[in-house]
């Protein structure tokens, strides 16, 4: 029994078991700021002899430039309070490298209570900081794609619900101008009919990246609103802007000039519009607004097609508009 007593007595021992370990031990006087004991495994990780590691200078500058002055800030507080911490860093190695680094620190107190050392561990993180950072570019990659339709790569409906409503509150506050236009490819079910879905596929990816081109506003949006169905969204832009954009989109599907052998209009495919533009200011809910809307694409739709319907609206005229399903607007024919 007395030979195990030595043996735990053993400080010998101790620094084996410390030093037969992955993790770095080290020993920090306080008051003089120098580094009593760093483990050898510092070498075979950072390049760094031991000896090179006098002073928490050397432990500072041996930092990555972006972490330095936040973790050594941080720990020199934490040490200063007398509190246990921990702080994730990247350090320097000897050939300019950086490994990332978890420093474990426990601070020791004497007798009067006072901070006497800092002792602690240092783990080499670089494989968990590695898959961290492959977590995380996976999730904003999905994060991504849920807002992305699967066909033609520019939003999707639930992209548009999340904007429309954050603009919405913004245009709100700010008594900035809202406009919002809905599209519908005309006669698509024959054009399906008659070519085929691979085809139909092809016909609404080149409508997708049509109007793409006609936005040039910071936060415009084009959104695929479902099936042959589209959106645009154009913040701070009044009913002036909405009609010359909803014109833009006009010319450049009729520019494109995709072949649709049963449209009354040039055997080509066409697409109704309807545009509306708000403040909003008195209106207690944004789907009304979004009603309205719809409600021109309708009238587009059931006035002949290949045709733009437009409607400004204050609160209480969109309220009215929606419902009675009228709205006082003026036509564009194309």
């Amino acid at each position: 029994m007395s030979d195990v007593s030595e043996l735990v007595n053993d400080s010998q021992v101790y620094r084996t078991l410390l030093e037969s370990t992955k993790a770095i031990p080290w020993k920090i006087d306080w008051v003089s700021k120098k580094f009593v004991y760093i483990g050898p495994q510092i070498e075979a990780l950072l390049g760094w002899s031991p000896e090179s590691w006098v002073g928490v200078e050397d432990w500072a500058m041996r930092m990555h430039p972006e972490d330095r002055e936040y973790v050594v800030n941080f720990c020199v507080t934490q040490s200063q309070a007398g509190v246990d911490h921990e702080a994730d860093y990247r350090a320097l190695t000897k050939d300019n490298g950086y490994v990332w680094i978890r420093d474990v620190v426990h601070v020791v107190r004497n007798g009067g209570g006072e901070v006497e050392a800092l002792i602690g561990f240092m783990f080499d993180i670089s494989e968990r900081k590695k898959t961290e950072d492959q977590l995380l570019s996976l999730q904003k990659e999905l994060e991504v794609l849920s807002f992305k339709d699967g066909l033609t790569s520019i939003a999707n409906r639930r992209r548009f619900d999340s904007s429309f409503e954050l603009e919405w509150e913004r245009a709100r506050r700010e008594g900035q101008p809202l406009s919002l236009m809905l599209f519908d490819v005309d006669f698509f079910k024959q054009y399906n009919d008659l070519y085929g879905h691979i085809q139909g596929d092809k016909c609404l990816i080149a409508i997708a990246q049509t109007l793409s081109l006609a936005l040039d506003g910071p936060r415009d949006l084009v959104a695929r609103y479902g099936g042959e169905e589209f959106a645009v969204l154009l913040p701070e832009a009044d009913a002036e802007v909405a009609r010359k954009v909803a014109d833009r989109c006009q010319r450049l599907i009729k520019k494109k000039s995709i072949v649709h052998a049963l449209s009354p209009h040039d055997h080509r495919v066409t697409v109704s519009i309807g545009v509306g533009s708000v403040v909003p200011g008195a209106l207690e809910k944004s789907t009304d607004f979004i009603k309205a809307v719809d409600l021109q694409l309708y009238a587009a739709k059931h006035n002949g097609r290949h045709r733009i319907e437009y409607v400004q609206l204050d609160g209480v005229a969109c309220t009215s508009a929606v419902k009675s399903g009228e709205a006082q607007t003026t036509t564009s024919h194309s």
